[in-house]
């Protein structure tokens, strides 16, 4: 007989999804509440009550369109950054280069999640935001960076002394590789590619996926 109180309780991730179409919302909270380690709290046809809604579901992970009536994706963005500064945030869109993404990151944005993504896709992009990764590509992290060039005109001369594992998995960061994805490639454990990961931020002296790949690019590291 199984002992119940041996079995380790995994606390599920909170997601709350803002989506003005009402099937979308529907189809997102089913495919959620289907995996085993999240659950839909909540799900919004627009960002009016944006801060209230986070208050009320205390969620893990906001699943953000873009395009809604009465205020908008990244209007909603530049609300919950306003007190919610360490709130994970993905944008979902249906163009990976759409320029709406990139003025979503700058707003505050995580990364973001194409909509024909499948569950399985859409559960390890909750899971690299919620470690500290970044889900984009590397043509909107050169834009963040033309950004960062803009509000930044010193000259960057800094040594980061990676290690050559360090150095490949960077390199996948910046291909759009989820952290899944960088362990089947390394073949390592997802707990080890965590510590390169938590390695590379430290050298780099950066506190998120977007702004390691950046930085990668910027100092053309890879």
């Amino acid at each position: 007989m199984i002992n119940k109180l041996s079995i380790p309780y995994v606390m599920k991730k909170r997601i709350i999804i803002f989506d003005d179409n009402r099937n979308r919302r529907e189809g997102l909270e089913m495919l959620i509440n289907l995996s085993e380690n999240l659950v839909c709290a909540g799900t919004y046809s627009d960002c009016r009550d944006v801060l209230d809604h986070i208050a009320q579901t205390n969620p893990n992970v906001v699943l953000m369109d873009i395009d809604m009536p009465y205020v908008n994706g990244i209007e909603g963005v530049k609300q919950i950054r306003s007190r919610y500064p360490d709130l994970k945030i993905l944008m979902q869109t249906i163009f990976e280069d759409d320029d709406k993404i990139f003025d979503s990151i700058c707003a505050g944005a995580d990364g973001y999640i194409l909509k024909k993504a499948s569950l399985a896709d859409l559960v390890d992009a909750i899971e690299v935001v919620c470690e500290g990764g970044a889900p984009m590509t590397p043509s909107i992290a050169r834009k963040v960076l033309a950004l960062m060039q803009q509000k930044n005109k010193k000259n960057n001369t800094e040594q980061f002394h990676l290690t050559q594992r360090e150095q490949e998995i960077l390199a996948l960061l910046v291909e759009g590789f989820s952290y899944k994805m960088i362990a089947d490639r390394c073949q390592i454990t997802r707990p080890t590619v965590n510590t390169h990961i938590s390695h590379i931020f430290e050298k780099l002296h950066v506190n998120s996926g977007t702004e390691a790949v950046a930085k990668a690019i910027h100092n053309k590291i890879v």
